[in-house]
């Protein structure tokens, strides 16, 4: 059994995906970033023999679907994120986990990739069980996957500046000033800006996510209008 860790914070307009403005307005961002932790939700629940997490932050009850992301959320462990920066908040997701569930390993993503599907966390946790750690690199220098046999290693992450694009490269030198060496996963996009949008929700046609991105101004998709 494994640990699937997702952190998130709730996509409550005017504070989530902000960089999708324009030509998202505020709402539309927040839909946008709803839709995609509503795909990366049925993505970890349909990964097998694992237990779902979600460090939160936030209150969804303020969030664009809120009474869609509570139901979804049926069956989750939750754990409030605590701390005074990206960093502290992600280390301090990983040891609370850690107590929560010792002795397990954890992999954890965040939710910016609605790309993301069961075969690919179930890959993820494979190389897991034959390395101490894994580390998914993303397009833009930072990161979208850290799994670790020892979550408290993820300590190391409280110096790290994040959403640099330099984060990946810092992360993995922090970790291995641990001892840490991380197997490598594939690079993905992480969606942080209007073009990226498009080019993940191109590839996703039918998906929550690419009917919200859809939705703004009415913009092609793998070349018909939606």
């Amino acid at each position: 059994m494994n640990v699937l860790l997702l952190v998130a914070k709730a996509p409550v307009p005017g504070l989530a995906k902000t960089r999708l403005c324009p030509p998202a307005d505020p709402i539309q961002a927040a839909r946008i970033a709803a839709a995609s932790l509503l795909d990366t939700f049925a993505a970890v629940r349909a990964t097998v023999s694992t237990i779902p997490v979600l460090a939160h932050n936030g209150r969804f009850a303020d969030a664009e679907y809120g009474a869609e992301l509570t139901a979804a959320l049926a069956g989750w462990h939750l754990l409030p994120q605590r701390g005074g920066t990206f960093a502290d908040r992600l280390a301090n997701a990983h040891a609370d986990t850690a107590a929560t569930f010792p002795g397990l390993p954890v992999l954890q993503i965040g939710m910016d990739t609605p790309q993301i599907r069961p075969a690919v966390l179930t890959t993820a946790l494979e190389r897991l069980t034959e390395h101490e750690a894994v580390f998914g690199p993303a397009v833009d220098g930072g990161w979208w996957a850290l799994g670790l046999r020892d979550p408290l290693y993820a300590s190391a992450l409280r110096d790290v500046p994040m959403s640099t694009d330099d984060t990946g490269r810092r992360t993995l030198a922090a970790l291995r000033g641990y001892g840490v060496r991380p197997a490598i996963l594939p690079v993905l996009r992480d969606v942080d800006d209007w073009p990226t949008a498009l080019a993940v929700a191109a590839d996703l046609p039918g998906t929550r996510f690419a009917d919200a991105v859809a939705s703004v101004g009415g913009q092609l998709l793998s070349g018909h209008p939606r």
